[in-house]
């Protein structure tokens, strides 16, 4: 409390951080960044400021404002109980994916996590390197495929090389705005790891602070990643990664399993240990930060008053600290008149519940190696992929409890999907303590080398071996469920045991494909004599020819905002979107269809333009029939 009255500038501002926190540098705002996010033209950083500046930021912000008309296609042959999941599996390049899900998932994900390519000189990856080129330039450029399909990497994707004079700036482009796509998608309570090493993490740690605000960085975690010597780097053996954690939002508290090591350290034992567990000792006293007369109590011990020292207060109340010692959970020693109180912090909660710890900001005993092994135990082979992250390490990340929220449910994003360690980790953790959490994993169809193990395995691109991973992993957990419930006497014959595999939790994932719209795009501003028919066609009849249905309605439910695994239903001549809050036709349009789909009273209904043709009449009925019964009714 200060005695003043609300001071406007400053919430003004705090409100303008709250939406663009990338803006403000040091308490104030940057105008030209604020432009430049805004979509302003022209724009160059000149003046000289603490800021993270590039050679090509201006263009990855053009990058990054560009909108897209691409969609995802369904592919339910590649999927298992596509129907029925909510886990996701997109192939396609992540930013044009990022793109497309900024309606349907804006502030929806709950954890992001990412392992990007680290820029070490001899990696490829995509990134605006002709800063001159038009965006239709661009987006042919990384459209190259080959005959297949498949995106070729000496077109798809650039080599950074180091000797490169825009090394760092490539990768700066490259990461830039898929984060600041990712930070739409992340809830308020959400959160974010990336997994880099020494070539460019102080550089992500800067993008990072100035598009999540460097107010809600959390950790920068040391992760062991091998064992042995491991590769020399200047004469140190170099052994370690990071992994930077950011909050969408401040951080009020943040608990994570203890691990094996900090279990075994609860070695003491007393009365209560059949229950509870064995117990450590933490000090009853702590640093002062501020006057709290009532944590500055004296403690009476056979005899003696105790007193917190000069500068430190207890960390409990008396009456808390009162109950603690009546029931043998506080310990007072004495050396040489001076006295120590400790409180005993046990393993297991009243219910026999192992406890919660703080997170470690050091990750040893779960390493490369080991990930690589996991893929070759899943796919049957070695040498498909390797140095993926390790499960372990993976699982523990996601299993952090922030804000008290226990973390078994959600929307887990990794948008550099890779081999699918992500995907496994969460279908794995749900296994172990029956939680609801779902995947999104994007992955580029880049094209295996063909002299790789890979490609003589049959896997064409990286993201076929990340779906056949996702499938056998599920398979493995299907087979692990039925044989334990086998055992309990659940099953009465085969057949039953046939129908229980998609029982419990999320066994499945629909997999999607990026890719052009179903509909043609009318440009207005664009109209030459040479083109005018074309855009006119596509005024008349805006739907591509050869589009697919399924595929027209997956592109309306994303557009419509809504999710790609919102239960959909086919009423006859139309589809239901989430229980009927969105309707979709795209067959046929009459009275009585339309008297039936107002009698469902949804939201929004969404059908084609082109079902009216020739009959004017029916259209105008629609539209008002429409809004009397106040449904937003679009037609495309």
């Amino acid at each position: 409390m200060t005695g003043e009255s609300l001071n406007i500038k400053q919430d003004q501002l705090e409100k303008l951080k709250q939406l663009f926190p990338e803006v403000i540098s040091e308490g104030n705002i940057d105008w030209e960044k604020l432009q430049a996010t805004l979509g302003k033209e022209n724009i160059e950083f000149r003046n000289e400021r603490y800021v993270l500046n590039w050679a090509g930021k201006t263009d990855a912000f053009k990058v990054l404002q560009q909108s897209t008309t691409a969609t995802l296609k369904p592919v339910p042959e590649e999927s298992i109980n596509f129907d029925t999941t909510e886990n996701v599996f997109i192939e396609g390049e992540n930013m044009e994916v990022l793109k497309v899900l900024q309606k349907a998932y804006y502030n929806k994900i709950k954890c992001i996590i990412i392992d990007p390519p680290y820029n070490t000189g001899s990696d490829s990856f995509i990134y605006p390197d002709s800063f001159k080129e038009s965006k239709e330039d661009y987006q042919k450029r990384i459209g190259e495929k080959d005959e297949e399909g498949y995106l070729m990497k000496e077109g798809f994707f650039r080599k950074n090389s180091k000797d490169s004079g825009h090394y760092h700036s490539n990768w700066l482009s490259m990461m830039y705005p898929r984060l600041f796509l990712a930070k739409n998608l992340l809830r308020d309570d959400g959160v974010i790891f990336v997994h880099i090493d020494d070539n460019e993490v102080h550089n992500l740690r800067l993008i990072m602070n100035e598009i999540f605000g460097e107010e809600n960085f959390v950790e920068q975690v040391v992760w062991k990643k091998r064992y042995g010597a491991g590769g020399g780097t200047k004469g140190f053996a170099k052994l370690h990664e990071y992994i930077l954690l950011f909050t969408k939002r401040p951080l009020q508290n943040i608990e994570a399993p203890l691990t094996e090591e900090q279990i075994d350290e609860y070695k003491n034992k007393d009365e209560k240990y059949h229950k509870r567990g064995g117990y450590i000792t933490q000090p009853l006293a702590t640093s002062s930060k501020g006057e709290r007369t009532n944590l500055s109590y004296t403690i009476s011990h056979n005899g003696n008053e105790i007193k917190p020292e000069p500068g430190s207060r207890w960390l409990w109340s008396k009456e808390k600290f009162d109950k603690a010692y009546l029931d043998n959970e506080i310990i007072i020693n004495e050396t040489n008149g001076k006295f120590s109180v400790r409180v005993k912090q046990y393993l297991k909660d009243e219910f026999g519940k192992i406890r919660n710890g703080k997170p470690l900001s050091i990750q040893i005993g779960t390493y490369n190696q080991e990930g690589t092994k996991e893929v070759a135990e899943v796919l049957g082979k070695k040498g498909i992929f390797d140095f993926p992250k390790p499960i372990t390490l993976v699982k523990y990340l996601l299993s952090f409890i922030v804000n008290d929220d226990l973390n078994r449910d959600g929307i887990y994003l990794d948008f550099f999907g890779g081999s699918g360690t992500t995907a496994q980790a969460v279908l794995e953790l749900n296994k172990e303590n029956e939680g609801n959490r779902k995947f999104i994993l994007v992955q580029l169809p880049e094209k295996c080398d063909e002299s790789s193990e890979a490609y003589k395995a049959g896997y064409k691109t990286i993201a076929d071996i990340a779906k056949e991973r996702i499938r056998r992993v599920i398979k493995k957990i299907e087979n692990e469920k039925q044989k334990a419930e086998k055992k309990k006497g659940l099953f009465a014959d085969k057949g039953n045991e046939d129908n229980q595999s998609n029982h419990g939790s999320d066994n499945g994932f629909k997999v999607f494909k990026l890719s052009s719209s179903n509909f043609k795009i009318w440009r207005g501003d664009e109209i030459t004599e040479e083109n005018l028919k074309a855009q006119l066609d596509a005024f008349t009849n805006p739907v591509r020819e050869g589009s697919e249905k399924e595929n027209m309605l997956y592109e309306l439910i994303l557009k419509a905002g809504y999710l790609l695994t919102d239960k959909v239903e086919a009423k006859g001549n139309y589809y239901s979107i989430n229980d009927g809050e969105l309707i979709i036709a795209l067959e046929e349009m009459n009275q009585k269809l339309i008297e039936t789909i107002i009698y469902a009273k949804p939201k929004k209904v969404i059908t084609l333009d082109k079902l009216f043709i020739g009959n004017d009449q029916l259209k105008t009925n629609t539209v008002l029939q429409m809004r009397d019964a106040e449904i937003d009714f679009k037609t495309i």
